[in-house]
């Protein structure tokens, strides 16, 4: 595999009131991949979104960038914020203007583009997350759902390398959810998104990274993620329901040992292939 497009390496932080934040954590997203940060309240997972984009500078370790230790100075963290965009779990702490599609331009008017180009940009991130008929709609009269996707498209609108989701699923109901799972269907765009939903980490993600006490503990493939358990227990994560059905019925002889699938759906089509009807 290439060189990673983003990577921690080694990065300690601790927060002003002594808190340990992050911890020797190293991980590595590598171009076009999809990826989920799994690991319970407090192990971390928001303060590595924020040194990826920036926010946070390292202690101890760096952040590096196509392979080079990142340069904190404006321009760099201009450079850097251009190419990684951020949404966060809360999308009152993001949005600041009185209309949606004045926050979805300011990314892009920082960028010093041309108007007509803004207003492009504006126009098909508003389209990417189905809000085109609310450019004009005051940003408190929306739902908690559209305001996430409000941030979503501000992020979009910088037309980013990477994008970073802290938490997007809460505080979603389940069309909501598939709808932003669709969202987030993006060749060639870099994604890391924590989650507690192991679930549905294991049916969406291509890699996984588990965190625990502020440090990256495991990394690697979804499909893996069942060599993992010692990790996942460590992390406080359960294993997913479709890796454990299938564990079992693969002990009562239903099924033949084999790969195991990544989502409940996928594991009721394997038992009506193999000729076995789940009541």
């Amino acid at each position: 595999m290439n060189a990673p497009l983003l990577e921690l390496e080694a990065v300690d932080h601790r927060y002003p009131d002594g808190s340990i934040g992050l911890q020797a954590c190293s991980l590595a997203l590598h171009r076009g991949r999809r990826y989920a940060l799994l690991g319970a309240n407090g192990a971390g997972k928001t303060t590595v979104l924020q040194h990826l984009n920036g926010l946070l500078r390292p202690g101890a370790g760096q952040l590096r960038i196509d392979g080079q230790a990142f340069d904190y100075s404006r321009a760099g963290l201009t450079a850097l914020r251009r190419r990684v965009g951020l949404v966060f779990q809360n999308p009152d702490r993001q949005l600041f203007s009185a209309v949606v599609e004045e926050d979805v331009s300011f990314g892009p008017l920082n960028l010093g583009l041309p108007v007509e180009e803004v207003r492009a940009r504006v126009r098909e991130a508003l389209q990417a997350v189905g809000l085109r008929d609310h450019a004009r709609r005051p940003v408190h009269q929306l739902s908690f759902g559209q305001k996430k996707r409000v941030c979503i498209a501000g992020v979009l609108a910088m037309q980013p390398d990477v994008l970073l989701l802290d938490e997007p699923m809460a505080g979603l109901d389940a069309a909501m959810q598939a709808e932003l799972t669709t969202l987030l269907d993006r060749p060639g765009v870099t994604i890391l998104l924590s989650t507690h939903d192991i679930d549905f980490a294991l049916r969406w993600a291509d890699d996984i990274h588990i965190m625990a006490a502020g440090r990256c503990i495991a990394s690697g493939p979804a499909q893996e993620l069942a060599a993992h358990t010692d990790a996942l227990r460590t992390a406080g994560q359960r294993p997913p329901a479709a890796l454990t059905l299938h564990a079992q019925l693969v002990a009562l002889g239903v099924l033949p040992a084999g790969p195991a699938p990544r989502s409940t759906d996928a594991l009721l089509d394997l038992l009506k292939h193999s000729g076995v009807s789940p009541a």
